[in-house]
């Protein structure tokens, strides 16, 4: 039973959003729907789609949310450190960069996320990583050999932490802590930029070696 992923570039900072989809049981999961989510919308259709995961709470990543809740009644889980993120624009963000957002005020979530959770996905599961830094409640999503990080590891970098909550020593133990430590082979799916690898990025990547 293969696992289907899609990636969507969404809005004007061009943010990774992602679909997993099991096409047998015509069950899915979002994981950080940034603006215009249209065409991720569009994908999701006719399938049941299980949670929209957050793997934090800035504007880019959750500004497409409230029409992706309306379109499929889908639970909203987020790590509860940044639960009131949701609906405050100071603290995801989106007040400060007017140029790129209008004022981001999404949905309440419906369950909090802590580290270690499991949640089940079409016979499967998804593990929870918290991975502090970029952002205080900011998670990591493992499921068989992928793992979504956010804004806490790219190809090639790191998240920035000059964001409310940020804390750049935090995030440099998340990265050898959490996700160093998995499989070199574990392919990562950031949310900016192309996907990697956790054993190309200890050994290359410039800001955190393993």
């Amino acid at each position: 039973m293969n696992l289907r992923i899609e990636r969507f570039v969404l809005g004007a900072i061009q943010e990774n959003a992602y679909a997993l989809f099991d096409d047998a049981h015509k069950e899915a999961v979002v994981i950080d729907p940034g603006a215009d989510p249209e065409p991720l919308i569009e994908a999701v259709r006719g399938y049941r789609v299980a949670y929209l995961l957050l793997t934090h709470a800035h504007f880019d990543h959750i500004a497409g949310l409230e029409a992706l809740k309306k379109a499929t009644g889908a639970p909203i889980l987020i790590h509860p450190q940044e639960a009131g993120w949701l609906r405050d624009p100071e603290l995801n963000g989106s007040a400060f960069f007017p140029e790129l957002t209008a004022r981001v005020v999404a949905p309440n979530a419906d369950r909090p996320v802590e580290d270690g959770a499991v949640l089940p996905f079409a016979r499967r599961t998804l593990k929870v990583l918290h991975v502090p830094g970029h952002s205080p409640g900011s998670v990591a999503y493992l499921i068989d050999e992928v793992v979504f990080t956010g804004d806490a590891l790219f190809a090639g970098g790191i998240g920035r932490t000059d964001l409310p909550g940020g804390d750049h020593a935090a995030l440099l133990r998340s990265v050898r802590e959490k996700l160093y430590p998995l499989p070199p082979e574990t392919r990562v799916y950031p949310g900016h930029g192309p996907e990697t690898t956790i054993g190309r990025e200890r050994t290359s990547n410039p800001f955190v070696r393993g």
